[in-house]
């Protein structure tokens, strides 16, 4: 098994863009506690960081109403150790995805990491893990999506009501304001889903659509967002969703008025997008993480044996 000697860190995943939020005012002279995405002590501290919160996001995810299609909606999360995931710079191996994934059936708002499934790249739920059935388009589109995606650790799509209206109209986001500049130029449009995706071309047509996207909108579905972290993932999935019904409410009104909804100019939206990096987008979901963790009675902790906080 793959692992990191005890007084090693092992190093930010390449391509991982990092920054936190400047301190306000140049004048600070003492220092003060800035949220970092954390480092470890070893993989194994790394693979039960990541099913924590993994945990806690489908948490999230359940306690704003995106469970509510029943056995609906799926995320998944590369594992850190396993020699079949990006983490292992093999090229040969590269490209294959396994990791967790939610068991199917099993409520978002009860989740524990305990409760995740470890599956393989053919799809098969491993020895040793939750031995329990996955959603079977999940994996088809998830799987395809890791596959061609060695940069995404985690995956989220759920159905919710805005989404589902929105992506029936065949259009992108509008950058009406500055959240939703975060996806300017950088989310897509799939119309080739016919269904329930248990075809594997459903899942490959997905990956293509989605490119090298933060989102992609799965015409008369949904959406499905991608991040280095679930935090980032589910983090771009609710707040894109929220987007959505922004631009839904501003289209209506101003069609009321016979007017058109004013757009933030590209070199803005090109601005405020290229400025948010992948560790602010992991330090926008903390507070979610914090409700999550307060809110579970002590099922779930703020914290894993061998993560070290960045200063």
């Amino acid at each position: 098994m793959a692992t990191v000697a005890p007084n090693s860190v092992p190093a930010v995943p390449q391509g991982f863009r990092l920054g936190t939020y400047p301190v306000v005012g140049g004048e600070q002279e003492r220092p003060v506690h800035k949220v970092r995405f954390p480092k470890f002590d070893s993989l194994e501290a790394e693979r039960e960081h990541r099913k924590l919160h993994q945990a806690a996001a489908l948490r999230w995810l359940g306690y704003n109403g995106y469970n509510n299609e029943g056995a609906g909606g799926h995320v998944t999360v590369r594992d850190p150790i396993m020699p079949d995931h990006f983490w292992v710079r093999i090229p040969s191996l590269v490209q294959q995805f396994g990791g967790e994934i939610n068991p199917h059936s099993k409520s978002f708002s009860h989740m524990r990491p305990e409760d995740l499934c470890l599956v393989d790249e053919k799809g098969v739920v491993k020895e040793g893990g939750n031995m329990h059935v996955i959603n079977p388009a999940g994996y088809v589109i998830h799987s395809a999506i890791h596959k061609a995606r060695p940069d995404v650790v985690a995956a989220v799509h759920c159905h919710s009501i805005p989404s589902k209206a929105f992506s029936s109209l065949g259009i992108k986001l509008d950058p009406i304001n500055q959240d939703a500049c975060r996806f300017y130029n950088d989310h897509s449009i799939c119309f080739h889903h016919g269904g329930i995706a248990f075809k594997k071309d459903e899942g490959t047509a997905i990956a293509e659509a989605l490119a090298g996207n933060k989102v992609v909108i799965l015409g008369n579905h949904g959406h499905l967002s991608v991040g280095k972290t679930v935090d980032q993932a589910t983090f771009f999935f609710g707040a894109f969703d929220r987007c959505i019904q922004a631009q839904m409410l501003a289209d209506t009104a101003a069609a009321a008025r016979g007017i058109k909804p004013i757009k933030v100019s590209h070199e803005a939206a090109e601005y405020s997008r290229t400025n948010y990096t992948d560790e602010m987008a992991y330090i926008m979901f903390q507070s979610a993480f914090e409700d999550v963790v307060r809110a579970s009675n002590g099922e779930l902790s703020f914290h894993v044996r061998g993560e070290l906080p960045r200063e």
